[in-house]
C-alpha cells in the first residue's frame, strides 16, 4: 500500500514538473510573453480555426491586443504549435530583421507537417549553396529574359481563356483561374498537356491542397490523409514523367525538364532526382495557387469598386490607343509602362495576405529589444499584421490602390512582405505579377461582368479561399 502511494506521488510530481516545464520553459535571457497551451498540443487548435474576415486572424489579433488594456502581449510573443515552441512575431522590424539574417542568425523551418506534405528536399528545407543553386535554377524560367520571351503566350492563354468563359452561362472563378494557370505553368515546367494526358495531374493537385492547412491526423477520412495521397498520386506522375524523358531524350530541349535531366546528368552534380521532383512540385504547386487566388481576390475588388476599375481601364485602353496596330499583343514596354496596374497588384496582394504565415528558426540565442529567441526555436513571422497595421497603413482594411502612388516598393520593405523578403524572396513574384497585369489587360479592354454569386472569403492559418465567386463575362462591343 505504501509502495503504491509513493509511486502514484512520484508519477503526480513528475507530471506537475512536466507541465510546469511545458508552460516555463527554460531561456538564458527574458522570454516575450505569451502561453505554451496545452502539453503536446500547445495553441495547435486554435491557430488552426478558420478566419472568415478580412482582418487579422483572430488567433493573432486576440494575443496581441484585448478590448481591456489593449495590450496582452503585445506584437511580439510566444505560443507552441504543434509541439514546437514558436516565436509569433507581429513587429515589423523583428520580422524585416529575421528576413535579412538568413543564414546568419536565422535558417528557412517549417513545421514537420509541412516538410512532410511538401518533401524533405523542397526548396523551402533546404539552406546554403543547395539553396542558391536551386534559386538560380529556377531564374532561368523566371527571370527578366524568360520572362519577356513568356509575355505573348501568357497574353494568348488569358485570351483563350477568357473567349472559352464568355460563352458560359457563368464561371467560377476560382477554380476557372486555376485551371488557365495550371495548364500554362505545367506545360512550361514539363510540357504537360491535360488534353493528351490520360491522368488528371491537376486533379491530385486540388486534392492535396484541400487539405493542406488542416490538423496533421493521417488517419484515411481526413482531409490531412487526403493531401498526403494527392501528393503521392501527383509526385508519381512527375516520376513517371521524369523517368520518360531521361528514356527518350529530346533533340531540342524546350521546357524546365529537359534543363534539369541535364542538370542531372552532369559529372558531380549535386541535384539529385528527389531534389528535382520535390522542387517541381512546390513550382507547380506555388504557380497556379497563389496567383489565382490573387486573381480571383483582383476581379472581386474590381466589382466592388467602380471608381478603380474605370481607372484601371483607362490605363490599358490608352495602351491601345497608342498602338500602331491595335491588334499586336502586348510589349515589354508596354507591360512595365502599367504603373497603376501594378498599384492594383501590390494592393491587391497586400489584403489578400495569401501567405500570412513564414516560419524561421533560430540558430542560436539571439536578443532583440527586451527579448531573448532562443536557440532552436521557430519564429513565426506574421505579414497580415505589418499589412493591415493602421500606423502604416490609413484605413488598412480599406482597398485602395493609390496609396501606392509615389512608392519605392516594388517588391519588399519593412512594411509590405506579400511575397517574403530577404535572401528568401519568392522567385516567382515578377511571374505572378506579368500574368495578372496581361489577364487584367485583357479583361479590362474585351469584357465587361457581372457577379451571378458572392462566394466565401475563408482564410486559414496558410491560404486563403474565395469559395463560390461566379461571374458572367459579357463581351464589350467596339
Amino acid at each position: 500500500m505504501w509502495a503504491l502511494l509513493i509511486w502514484v506521488s512520484l508519477l503526480l510530481i513528475s507530471i506537475t514538473h512536466w507541465v510546469y516545464s511545458w508552460r516555463n520553459p527554460k531561456c538564458r535571457g527574458k522570454l516575450p510573453p505569451g502561453s505554451m497551451g496545452f502539453p503536446l498540443l500547445g495553441e495547435s487548435i486554435q491557430f488552426f480555426k478558420p478566419n472568415k474576415t478580412s482582418d487579422i486572424p483572430p488567433f493573432i489579433k486576440e494575443r496581441v491586443k484585448n478590448d481591456v488594456d489593449m495590450c496582452r502581449y503585445g506584437p511580439i510573443f510566444k505560443t507552441n504549435l504543434v509541439g514546437r515552441p514558436v516565436i509569433v512575431s507581429t513587429d515589423a522590424d523583428l520580422s524585416y530583421f529575421v528576413f535579412n539574417q538568413e543564414g546568419r542568425c536565422f535558417q528557412s523551418w517549417y513545421p514537420d507537417t509541412f516538410t512532410h506534405i511538401f518533401g524533405k528536399k523542397n526548396v523551402g528545407s533546404l539552406h546554403g549553396f543547395m539553396y542558391k543553386y536551386l534559386k538560380n535554377m529556377v531564374l532561368t524560367l523566371f527571370g527578366h529574359d524568360g520572362l519577356k520571351k513568356m509575355l505573348p503566350q501568357v497574353e494568348m492563354t488569358a485570351n483563350k481563356r477568357l473567349e472559352l468563359w464568355s460563352n458560359q452561362d457563368s464561371v467560377e472563378l476560382k477554380d476557372a483561374t486555376a485551371s488557365m494557370i495550371f495548364d500554362l505553368t505545367a506545360k512550361k515546367l514539363i510540357s504537360h498537356d491535360p488534353d493528351k494526358s490520360s491522368e488528371n495531374l491537376r486533379a491530385n493537385f486540388v486534392a492535396f491542397i484541400q487539405g493542406l492547412i488542416s490538423f496533421p491526423f493521417d488517419i484515411p477520412g481526413t482531409a490531412y490523409h487526403k493531401c498526403l495521397q494527392g501528393r503521392a498520386k501527383a509526385m508519381k506522375m512527375l516520376r513517371n514523367m521524369l523517368q520518360e524523358r531521361r528514356e527518350n531524350p529530346r533533340k531540342n530541349p524546350s521546357d524546365f525538364f529537359d534543363y534539369v535531366i541535364e542538370e542531372i546528368q552532369k559529372e558531380g552534380t549535386i541535384l539529385t532526382e528527389e531534389i528535382a521532383l520535390d522542387l517541381m512540385f512546390v513550382l507547380l504547386f506555388a504557380s497556379f495557387e497563389t496567383t489565382s487566388l490573387a486573381l480571383t481576390l483582383a476581379i472581386k475588388f474590381l466589382s466592388d469598386d467602380p471608381e478603380v476599375l474605370k481607372r484601371l481601364t483607362e490605363e490599358h485602353e490608352t495602351i491601345l490607343r497608342n498602338r500602331e496596330d491595335a491588334d499586336s499583343g502586348l510589349t515589354w514596354e508596354e507591360y512595365k509602362s502599367m504603373t497603376y496596374t501594378f498599384q492594383f497588384i501590390n494592393e491587391t496582394a497586400r489584403l489578400a495576405n495569401i501567405v500570412p504565415a513564414i516560419f524561421r528558426k533560430a540558430l542560436r540565442d539571439i536578443k532583440f529589444k527586451d527579448y531573448t529567441i532562443p536557440a532552436g526555436w521557430a519564429v513565426m513571422v506574421c505579414p497580415p499584421a505589418v499589412h493591415l497595421n493602421p500606423e502604416m497603413y490609413k484605413d488598412p482594411l480599406l482597398f485602395n490602390p493609390s496609396r501606392w502612388e509615389g512608392s519605392k516598393v516594388t517588391n519588399a520593405s519593412k512594411h509590405f512582405m506579400a511575397f517574403g523578403g530577404g535572401m528568401r524572396f519568392c522567385v516567382g513574384t515578377d511571374f505572378t505579377k506579368l500574368q495578372m497585369a496581361a489577364f487584367l489587360h485583357s479583361l479590362v479592354t474585351k469584357y465587361r461582368w457581372e457577379e451571378i454569386k458572392g462566394g466565401n472569403i475563408t482564410r486559414t492559418p496558410g491560404l486563403q479561399f474565395p469559395n463560390g465567386y461566379h461571374v458572367k463575362l459579357h463581351k464589350k462591343r467596339d
